[in-house]
């Protein structure tokens, strides 16, 4: 496995080549076919992953933000605990390793967290400030309204209004 790419160029899905190998020319081509044939499935479930994770993290930012707006705590280790039980279960009757899926479930758990913490900060400073934040444009963090693409300048106080 190779480490994750951390370039600043942005790259699309056409630039994706799946029948990229370094087996290429040193396998048998009817081999080398059907390696590319379950490849291409596989591709199909990451992109599935992808887009599942992607949803999966839009609902999770609006639980941050119910959160924030009633100042309740980032973390639910009560919720945590019942999800990875959950989740254990559900991997052992797909017969997936019970431990792979906890750690899966533990990392995205982690990073949910920090979102929550970061809407919460953000309400903070909303209360503190008077300026909306909204999500970034990479969806890493917030940016105030006047700082986001195509955001006002100016300020409920001064005639602005804030994107919902």
């Amino acid at each position: 496995m190779t480490e994750p790419s951390h370039a600043s160029e942005h790259l699309s899905v056409e630039d994706f080549d799946p029948a990229a190998s370094s087996l290429s020319g040193s396998v048998d081509p009817l081999v080398m076919a059907e390696l590319l044939s379950i490849r291409s499935s596989i591709d199909n479930f990451d992109a599935t992953l992808v887009y599942l994770l992607a949803e999966r993290f839009k609902a999770t930012q609006r639980v941050g933000i119910l959160k924030a707006t009633h100042q309740l705590p980032a973390a639910d280790p009560n919720r945590e605990l019942a999800q990875i039980q959950r989740l254990r279960a559900l991997a052992e009757s797909a017969h997936l390793d019970p431990a792979f899926a906890e750690k899966f479930l533990n990392f995205i758990i982690s990073e949910v967290i920090h979102h929550h913490q970061a809407i919460s900060q953000s309400h903070s400073a909303v209360a503190a400030t008077g300026v909306v934040p909204v999500p970034s444009s990479d969806g890493q963090g917030f940016v105030a309204a006047a700082d986001a693409p195509g955001g006002s300048s100016q300020g409920p106080a001064d005639g602005g209004t804030h994107p919902q």
